[in-house]
């Protein structure tokens, strides 16, 4: 099976060795925040360092879909299917709502600025929980250098009191997040500090509590190697498809490694979308890439 690397024979019934990897956009600068749009049939991803929100679709191919934009990273829908997303340059979470307006949901906690928040996703009570880094202030590529006045932090946002609770703070670089399908649990990539090479980098996972007000039980699941975890997303069965340093990597619920979709370059971040939810978006540095599985990802809404 060329451009699989099998290390579980699970692996060989998700993936399609007909279905070749697509490259559909190319000399972009660096990619991030891809979510899937169904009810428009398109695509949306950010080119972060230039500061611009693209638009991917099967008839229009890439346009621009917003730009300035904030410097964003990662987006996710809420539960009436609104833009939510994360901007850098502004420090803080945005919703874009049905007239194009943008409202901010949260930009301090204790009356100091977030750092830049990262990535994000909707629970299925309408609670949105994003990673706050502080990546994008670390430098002006991916936004504009600024001084972190929070830690690094897991948060967790009830839209309809404004409610913004730190879930955790013990993180050096929290990066992506994703519920698994039954949202029992939530896993959350360790990426470390940006500028140090034996930083600790890993995928942490937490119990989350039945009523979703709480997590438990946190623990190390799963080291991706070369390079580390950043965007996630869990497939129906509740495999966990990693971005990684070669390519793609997909991890059972057990956290055993099942295999790899190899490219040829580091993988930032991915996202199902497309005809039942079995196509894989692909962040690849400086190209988007896509490919059919035989995985259904667990997108909400």
């Amino acid at each position: 099976m060329d451009g699989f690397e099998i290390h579980d024979p699970a692996f060989r019934r998700l993936v399609l060795p007909n279905a070749p990897l697509l490259t559909l956009g190319e000399g972009l600068a660096w990619l991030e925040g891809p979510v899937w749009l169904a009810d428009a049939d398109c695509l949306l991803v950010s080119d972060l360092p230039n500061d611009r929100i693209l638009r991917w679709s099967e008839s229009g191919g890439i346009s621009t879909f917003r730009q300035p934009a904030g410097f964003p990273n990662g987006h996710a829908r809420d539960r009436e299917g609104r833009l939510l997303g994360c901007s850098h340059q502004h420090r803080c979470v945005t919703r874009t709502e049905p007239d194009g307006t943008i409202t901010v949901l949260a930009e301090r906690h204790g009356g100091r600025r977030l750092n830049s928040p990262n990535d994000i996703v909707c629970r299925s009570d309408g609670t949105i929980w994003f990673t706050d880094p502080i990546y994008g202030i670390s430098t002006d590529y991916e936004g504009g250098k600024g001084v972190p006045e929070l830690p690094p932090a897991l948060y967790r946002l009830d839209p309809r009191s404004g409610e913004l609770r730190v879930m955790a703070d013990d993180f050096t670089g929290p990066n992506g997040l994703c519920f698994s399908p039954d949202e029992r649990r939530l896993y959350v990539a360790e990426s470390g500090a940006q500028f140090d090479p034996d930083s600790a980098r890993h995928i942490r996972v937490f119990d989350v509590a039945e009523d979703g007000s709480g997590l438990s039980g946190e623990r190390v699941f799963h080291t991706v190697l070369p390079g580390f975890a950043d965007g996630m997303r869990c497939d129906e069965e509740g495999n966990l498809w990693s971005s990684a340093g070669d390519g793609v990597h997909c991890i059972s619920p057990g956290g055993e490694l099942l295999g790899r979709i190899k490219v040829p370059c580091t993988v930032s971040n991915l996202a199902f979308g497309g005809r039942n939810r079995s196509r894989l978006f692909i962040c690849a540095s400086h190209s988007l890439l896509a490919i059919y599985t035989n995985a259904r990802g667990a997108v909400r809404p």
